[in-house]
């Protein structure tokens, strides 16, 4: 008897099954069953949401350093256990060779938003030019909690592309993995949840993003939202449910296997510029500040 494996979904730093009770089956290339996954909800959305903000405060408020080290930390345990994601990618499509090099290009993204995590604010930031007596700082900080709809025709890339910027400049995220292809995402959160990631921090959900994408849309307590190659009619049904709270939402179009699909930008995209002016006093021909 071939018994399948159920993936189960990930919030708050734990591994519930879908508030629902619904499942599916995912199949190869072959239409032969390989996994059963769950049908999460609207209430495991509401769910994921709410553990995501209480994660935050405490998540932007470590030091830079502390999170690359934990991104650092993250890519460690996923070349640790590459066996098993190749043959999770190889039993969804991906050939022996894709599959390995999808791994060793995660590996690397993960590296590579470790070590921008202290140094996105010193380009972001910026002392500006007044004409007063005034220093004029602008620095950037964290935008909240992000909602994203991972790209459906990527199993880890482009989870990894996604999650990354995100979390490497101090959001939450609420993730809703490929449909199709969801395997890697909830074995992905067990790499999370050994990498000393605050519980909260990240929320990955499987299943329908039509059934769950307006729930997190319309959700007061999200603060951006990432598409990645969605149709014309998801980007402006999300758009006109993110009017509410004036939720940016982001759409991109990338392939996210090129080298090209990283950056400072997509971290730039959810981090908020906040001005701040200081008074100078002239006292006796030296200045100082109070």
């Amino acid at each position: 008897m071939n018994i399948l494996k159920t993936y189960k979904i990930y919030i708050g730093g734990q591994f519930p099954r879908t508030e629902s009770g619904r499942t599916y089956v995912v199949k190869n290339s072959s239409g032969d069953p390989i996994a059963n996954v769950c049908q999460s909800s609207k209430k495991d959305i509401r769910n994921a949401v709410q553990a995501a903000r209480k994660a935050f405060g405490t998540w932007s408020e470590r030091s830079a350093f502390n999170r690359g080290q934990i991104l650092y930390r993250m890519a460690e345990m996923l070349d640790g256990r590459k066996a098993q994601f190749i043959e999770e990618l190889m039993q969804q499509g991906s050939s022996a060779d894709a599959a390995a090099q999808e791994i060793e290009r995660s590996i690397d993204r993960i590296v590579y938003y470790a070590g921008w995590c202290d140094k996105y604010q010193q380009l972001l930031s910026a002392v500006n030019p007044v004409n007063s007596s005034h220093f004029n700082f602008s620095v950037s900080e964290s935008t909240g909690v992000v909602g994203i709809v991972a790209d459906e025709a990527s199993s880890l890339i482009g989870i990894i592309s996604q999650l990354m910027p995100v979390i490497a400049g101090g959001n939450t995220a609420v993730l809703i993995a490929s449909e199709s292809l969801p395997l890697c995402s909830i074995s992905f959160a067990e790499v999370l949840e050994t990498s000393d990631l605050p519980a909260g921090v990240v929320n990955i959900l499987t299943g329908s993003a039509d059934e769950m994408l307006p729930t997190l849309a319309e959700h007061m307590d999200v603060n951006a939202l990432f598409l990645s190659n969605a149709s014309k009619e998801m980007v402006k049904s999300t758009q006109l449910a993110a009017v509410d709270n004036l939720k940016r939402v982001l759409v991109l179009n990338e392939d996210w296997t090129d080298e090209s699909a990283q950056g400072i930008r997509f971290i730039s995209c959810f981090q908020e510029i906040k001005t701040t002016w200081h008074p100078i006093e002239q006292i006796g021909g030296a200045t100082s500040t109070y």
